[in-house]
């Protein structure tokens, strides 16, 4: 063999393996950017693990929603036949937005779809997918979240928009192509609801290799995380310094809600890698938690303001008050109960939080803020307001948690009245959508009129990995709801009496196929617990 021939197989050799290097580290856009980039990507062990890059389209045909009304959970509440239809018309809306897969999209499988542009989001599909988990008898909703498995890069990133042909909306190191990294949360709150043990084993890997990424590109030198306005998902919010787009630049900050959301995704998959064994893999993020929680509760929080606020590349605070602090009660160790106590305040407060309608997404006193809404410039999101109701609970602040979501169903209720339909966030000042908000959105705005009738107005909220359903009973009102999922199996109905006042020991019917704890908070401080058995039965 001549010289010559050598050097040609050995060039033709590592074009192949070039070639096939490049289709192995494809992240499916090829074909929709041809970007003349070089390859960078430096390949990942858990992307590497991850089952639904290869994974092949799936269809599941949905059934129609009369089938589904005889599937979904059904309330009872009689006298409220507005709630009630406003309950089953979010439910018809979000059947409507189930999507299969589009051809050639790399999805891998149907879903919901945000019911925005088309394309589906990191952020929307999160918070959706929390009120929707309540329909998996009828669904598979949760499946929504593999697309974008399916869709991370070799090197752990995912973007944080997707268009329904499959292509990522940004470049992987544009400040605004990723984030909120709230994938893990929603994940464990639907764990949390039917112990799906495989589907932990499955979501690790993708999870932790993003997990990683963002580490390894959205930190500063000491540790913390940026972001930017999309990439916060709070679009418009006054935050960063003049000099910076608000909306496109990380502004050199250290942004509040993302190192406290960071801490929330680290101590969730902490909670995972337990459920599966494999939390000796990611032990460092302990690391990271006590790093990043001694930073914001040191450096982030303003004793003058009792708030806890974004850094400058300075030291100094941004003045801004928004609705990410409050991503706080979802971080324990980061403040201690004085100071918690001192941040929860600022949502009684009339100048600040507490408007007409709660939760404002930016503080009334804020130069910035405006009567509509004008999205994140004191608007009233569904998603955010889920966040701090369950983060109140999580903290015992029951009371308040009852009467920010009565004051905000209320609100959706009120323009339901009004206009027939759901908005994409409302106004903080009247019962009113927000400024160019869009209709028809379900969308995140189904938490309020399915998980918050459930879980606050009811008061009903399920623990299957605790087998243990609380109902937290504030209403007087002959209530309930019929088949509750719980666990894999578990079809359960619940009702109460009529009561003629908040000490009056509820009289229970409960219907139900599996054992479980139910423990009843009512009146002042008084509990009831019962060991349900499989049977129809009063307490």
């Amino acid at each position: 063999m001549s010289t010559k021939i050598f050097i040609q197989i050995l060039a033709a050799t590592a074009l192949l393996t070039s070639a096939s290097t490049a289709a192995a580290q494809s992240c499916g856009n090829d074909v929709k950017y041809k970007l003349p980039y070089k390859n960078t990507y430096v390949k990942e062990i858990f992307t590497a693990e991850n089952e639904f890059r290869t994974k092949k389209p799936e269809t599941i045909v949905p059934g129609t929603f009369a089938e589904a009304r005889q599937i979904l959970p059904n309330p009872v509440w009689p006298g409220h036949d507005k709630e009630l239809e406003m309950y089953w018309r979010a439910w018809e809306i979000a059947v409507g937005n189930i999507r299969q897969v589009p051809e050639g999209s790399g999805f891998v499988s149907p879903y919901i779809d945000t019911a925005y542009n088309g394309n589906i989001f990191m952020w929307d599909s999160s918070f959706i997918l929390m009120f929707a988990r309540y329909g998996d008898r009828f669904f598979p909703f949760q499946k929504t979240l593999d697309n974008f498995y399916a869709k991370q890069h070799p090197d752990g990133f995912i973007c944080r928009e997707i268009k329904s042909d499959g292509a990522d909306c940004f470049e992987r190191y544009d400040p605004t192509s990723t984030g909120p990294n709230l994938l893990p949360w929603s994940e464990i709150i639907y764990y949390h609801q039917y112990g799906d043990i495989d589907r932990l084993h499955k979501i690790f890997a993708p999870l932790a290799g993003y997990n990683k990424w963002l580490k390894l590109n959205h930190t500063w030198q000491n540790g913390t995380y940026w972001s930017s306005g999309w990439g916060t998902g709070m679009d418009n919010m006054p935050r960063v310094p003049e000099e910076y787009n608000p909306i496109f630049s990380h502004g050199h900050m250290t942004w509040l809600d993302t190192n406290l959301q960071q801490i929330l995704v680290d101590n969730i998959m902490l909670e995972i890698g337990f459920y599966i064994e494999r939390w000796q893999e990611i032990e460092d993020y302990e690391d990271e938690v006590k790093l990043l929680s001694e930073h914001v509760g040191k450096h982030m929080w303003n004793d003058s303001t009792g708030f806890l606020h974004d850094q400058y590349r300075d030291g100094s605070l941004c003045p801004t008050k928004g609705i990410g602090a409050f991503w706080a009660l979802h971080t324990p160790g980061v403040l201690d109960k004085e100071r918690m106590d001192r941040l929860v305040a600022h949502l009684e407060n009339p100048d600040e939080f507490k408007r007409p309608g709660m939760i404002p997404s930016l503080s009334h006193d804020n130069a910035k803020y405006r009567d509509n809404g004008r999205y994140w410039q004191g608007g009233v999101w569904p998603g955010t307001n889920y966040m701090v109701l369950s983060g109140l609970v999580k903290n015992g602040y029951n009371d308040l948690a009852r009467r920010i979501a009565q004051n905000h169903y209320n609100e959706v209720l009120d323009v339901y009245k009004k206009t027939g339909t759901f908005w994409e966030y409302y106004s903080p000042e009247t019962s009113d959508p927000g400024f160019m908000a869009r209709d028809e959105f379900i969308g995140w705005t189904g938490l309020a009129p399915i998980a918050e009738l459930i879980e606050y107005i009811f008061g009903i909220r399920g623990d299957y990995v605790e087998k243990e359903i609380v109902w937290d009973m504030s209403l007087l009102d002959e209530h309930g709801i019929e088949r509750y999922p719980f666990g894999p199996d578990g079809n359960i109905a619940l009702k109460v009496a009529k009561r003629r006042s908040a000490d009056e020991e509820p009289r229970l019917t409960v219907d139900s196929n599996i054992p479980f704890r139910l423990k009843v908070l009512y009146g002042k401080g008084k509990e009831k617990v019962v060991n349900v058995v499989p049977e129809t039965k009063n307490y």
